[in-house]
Parts: C-alpha cells; sequence; structure tokens
C-alpha cells in the first residue's frame, strides 16, 4: 500500500475534525461520514442510533468482518448559567478540565445559535490572584468566559443559552512538514480516516475482500456504549479502529501501529491478536503490542451486549490521549497496512 492513502486519510480526518461532534451532538458529523464514504461508491445508511454502517463488500456473510471507529469525541455540556452570566460545565466522555484551561470554545444551542467563549480558572488574572497556582483545576472552579457583553443570568439567558446546550472545544488541527499529526480529537476521527483511506484503496485497485466486511461509524463511543448496537447478520469478528496508547511502560510510539492484547476490560482474542500480529508481519508494519492500563473500546460494548464475536483493538499511536493528541503518517501508514494484510486484500 502505498504512502498516499495515509496521506488522504489525514487529510479526510483533518477535515472530519473541522466538524464538532461531541457525545450527543453527533448528526453532522454523521452525514460527513455518510457523504464520504457514499461519495466513494459504497452502500450507507444511518443507523436509528445516529451511527454510520458501512458495507464494503465481500462475499462470505456467515464469517463476516465488523471494523468499528467512532466518530464522537470530548465534550461539554451547560450544567448552570451563574449569577455572572459565565456558565458552570459539566463534562461529556472523559474531558479533564485541568487540560483545557484557556481553550477557545463554542456554546451551540438548541436555537442554532453559536457563541464563542473561553474556558478559565474562576478570578483567572495572575495579577489579581494570588492563589491562581495552587486553585485546583475542576468544573466547580473553572468556567466558560463568553465573548458577549453579558454580567447576569438574565443576560445570558437572552442570548438563549440554556442548560443542556452542548459546548464543543477547538480541535487546532495541524499536519506538520515532518509529518506529524497533532489536533483535540484524533480519537477518534483519524481512526475514521484510516477506513475512509482503506476504502478508497480498495475502490482504486479493484480488491475486493473475500469475506464480508463492514464499518460501523459510532457515536456514543466516549459515553460507553458507541458498539452496542447495529452488528450485521453473519459478523463473527470485530476490530476496533481506535487510537493506540503511547506513554511510560509502553512500546509503542506515534509512527507504529498499536496492537492492544489487553486493556481495562480484560485480554483481546487471542486468536485475533495473533492473526493481526501476522498482517502486520506480512505487510512490513512497524507496530507494538500493548497492555493498555486504562483504556476501553467500543468493540467491549459490542461483547457487552451480548454479542457472540471475537475482537481485537488497533490504531496509530497516539500520545497525550484526551489532551492535545499527537501522531504521524507513518502510524497511520502503519495501520492501513495492518487492515490489508487481516482483509487479505
Amino acid at each position: 500500500m502505498k504512502r498516499e492513502y495515509a496521506e488522504y486519510a489525514a487529510a479526510q480526518a483533518a477535515a472530519l475534525l473541522a466538524v464538532d461532534s461531541p457525545s450527543g451532538y453527533t448528526s453532522q458529523a454523521a452525514h460527513w461520514v455518510q457523504a464520504a464514504f457514499a461519495g466513494l461508491g459504497y452502500e450507507v445508511r444511518l443507523t436509528k442510533k445516529g451511527g454510520v454502517l458501512i458495507d464494503l463488500g465481500g462475499e462470505d456473510r456467515q464469517d463476516a468482518l465488523l471494523l468499528e471507529a467512532h466518530t464522537d469525541t470530548l465534550g461539554a455540556m451547560v450544567a448552570e448559567i451563574k449569577s455572572n452570566g459565565r456558565l458552570r460545565l459539566t463534562n461529556l466522555g472523559g474531558l479533564r478540565p485541568e487540560n483545557t484551561e484557556a481553550e477557545n470554545l463554542r456554546v451551540c444551542t438548541r436555537e442554532g445559535k453559536v457563541y464563542e467563549g473561553t474556558f478559565q480558572l474562576v478570578n483567572a488574572s495572575v495579577h489579581v490572584n494570588g492563589g491562581y497556582g495552587d486553585a485546583k483545576r475542576s468544573f466547580d472552579t473553572m468556567e466558560v468566559v463568553l465573548d458577549e457583553d453579558v454580567s447576569s443570568l438574565e443576560d445570558t439567558r437572552a442570548l438563549g443559552i440554556q442548560v443542556g446546550d452542548i459546548v464543543c472545544f477547538e480541535p487546532r488541527t495541524r499536519i506538520t512538514s515532518s509529518g506529524y499529526i497533532k489536533s483535540r480529537f484524533l480519537d477518534d476521527k483519524l481512526s475514521v480516516g484510516i477506513l475512509l483511506g482503506l476504502s478508497k484503496y480498495m475502490k482504486d485497485t479493484g480488491r475486493t475482500p473475500k469475506r464480508k466486511v463492514y464499518a460501523h461509524i459510532t457515536v456514543y463511543e466516549e459515553v460507553g456504549h458507541g458498539g452496542a448496537a447495529s452488528v450485521p447478520e453473519g459478523v463473527s469478528e470485530a476490530i476496533s479502529v481506535d487510537m493506540g496508547c503511547v506513554g511510560d511502560g509502553l512500546q509503542c510510539t506515534e509512527r507504529q501501529v498499536s496492537i492492544c492484547a489487553k486493556d481495562s476490560g480484560g485480554p483481546y482474542s487471542y486468536d485475533v491478536v495473533g492473526k493481526l500480529i501476522d498482517a502486520a508481519k506480512k505487510e512490513g508494519a512497524d507496530y507494538a503490542v500493548d497492555v493498555y492500563p486504562h483504556y476501553g473500546s467500543d468493540v467491549e460494548a459490542t461483547l457487552d451486549a451480548g454479542l457472540d464475536l471475537r475482537h481485537g483493538l488497533i490504531g496509530p499511536g497516539v500520545y497525550a490521549s484526551h489532551g492535545y493528541e499527537r501522531s504521524h503518517l507513518d502510524g497511520v501508514w502503519n495501520t492501513l497496512k495492518v487492515l490489508k494484510g487481516y482483509l487479505d486484500l
């Protein structure tokens, strides 16, 4: 597989990263994904839950493979409009308040209006707040400062902002000349891009998998139940294509594909992990096998829902997960190679 498909995957991911989609607010991103796969010539449908199910071809429907990635991201919701017109937030997924300090954001109202603001520590001026460095960062000690002339609860409500409105943080996506991909929410829009890259490769080369292959782009992974439904009949294996962990005690780097042997939910299928390793070797992919200490995936939600299937997890190495994340085109390329080998294309 040529590197151009990794570049295509990264470009598609960057375009998708520009579409806000915290868990529960994903319809625009789902329609973007639907259009992207349909534009490559695939049969695509939206699920009742709001995800996207794609038929990637193949013949053997009794031994079908499901590839799962997700387009929902971390984000927040307005939990309170304070008396000074500022907003207290509650997180959607594993968003960390200390990691989003001073980040730009958008508040999306149910009337379709969008207001900009910044997430700041209460009393954020260092020249005023002598305890700035010692203050605990939490959703109770931080607030949204709106870029509007508001100073009271009534002022903010007059804008149409209400409790329950969605808050989207700026992704700040960049692809450097050295091939590094930096952004919030690479988890897991980078892998959606990878599945688009795989799909384009199959269309360009006319290659079709022997077994039936589906892709499910889920929309509730960050809150734990994304892959719990919409598994087509005949699926015997499911592989989550998500971010690979990079950090102390692990082998993977951002330039590799990570094959997960175990995470917080327990071990992945020994047979599937073995076949993923074999695929990496066959395709000459630079890979690492790791155990993730704090992690859960779509495919575990699929198993928790009672599906009888084998499961696995791979993804490009991503550093600073759930923060300002970083990966590399090489990691994307190596992930594509493993998928190509696993599908025997």
